[in-house]
């Protein structure tokens, strides 16, 4: 004998849930995945191919159809599908957050090992040494902010928190002054530096070459703004140099 199904369930697979509170009632739509975003960014247009089904859900996972007078009440004869989809929250299920912040994490650990080297070879880590430490730290991906952003947290954490040494990799610079701002400017500057490289006046002009924390780029580059009114230059010629490479 066959089981009669309610006619209000319709059952989706591989779909992605965007859910409105609205009039006191819950609402969604079933979208494919990776669909709503690029609907958000004007990428997609199409609304047929955002929308799995036509239908506005009370409850998508159960297959349950909101009622038309609830659908009614709340949205009157406005486009509901692109009201939820404008304004909804996505809905995003335990395996697939656990997979997202993997990522990230993936991502911020390598980032940080590019960011980073082992300060006595002055060599950059692998990145599984780096994950592993991280755990060991106690460092947990923060929901909702991007790798880039957690990178500078979890270098500090790491340097506090974990047995492995470790430093931000050295930035190499060269800088140029005209011979008139030497004078007040080259003690400034040549303290900001780990290691001097080159420290060379002629003629016309001083020229430094400098390995330098990255942190040190914005100081130097402000104080030759500022003191040296545009005549200075500051050139990066590694982004991340390490000492005696």
């Amino acid at each position: 004998m066959p089981i009669n199904q309610p006619s209000n369930q319709i059952k989706l697979t591989n779909v992605s849930v965007v859910r409105l509170k609205k009039g006191g009632k819950r609402f969604e739509i079933a979208c494919y995945k990776n669909k709503v975003q690029e609907w958000r960014s004007g990428i997609e247009t199409d609304l047929d191919d955002v929308l799995q089904i036509a239908n506005v859900f009370v409850n998508v996972s159960k297959g349950e159809v909101a009622k038309s007078q609830d659908l009614q009440k709340a949205f009157g004869t406005t486009d509901r599908d692109t009201i939820i989809l404008k304004k909804g929250e996505v809905q995003v299920g335990d395996k697939e957050r656990e997979h997202d912040l993997s990522s990230i994490r993936r991502e911020i650990a390598t980032l940080v090992a590019e960011k980073c080297v082992d300060p006595a070879t002055q060599r950059p880590y692998p990145v599984g040494v780096i994950d592993k430490a991280m755990t060991e730290a106690g460092f947990s991906v923060r929901p909702g902010k991007n790798a880039k952003s957690q990178v500078s947290e979890c270098i500090k954490l790491l340097q506090t928190h974990s047995k492995l040494p470790i430093q931000r990799a050295r930035m190499r610079v060269r800088i140029n002054l005209p011979s008139s701002d030497v004078e007040k400017l080259r003690a400034k500057i040549l303290e900001g530096a780990d290691t001097v490289e080159k420290d060379e006046q002629r003629s016309d002009e001083w020229e430094a070459i400098l390995l330098i924390d990255p942190s040190q780029f914005r100081v130097l580059n402000d104080l030759l703004q500022k003191e040296s009114k545009g005549r200075g230059r500051l050139e990066t010629l590694t982004f991340a140099a390490t000492a005696g490479s």
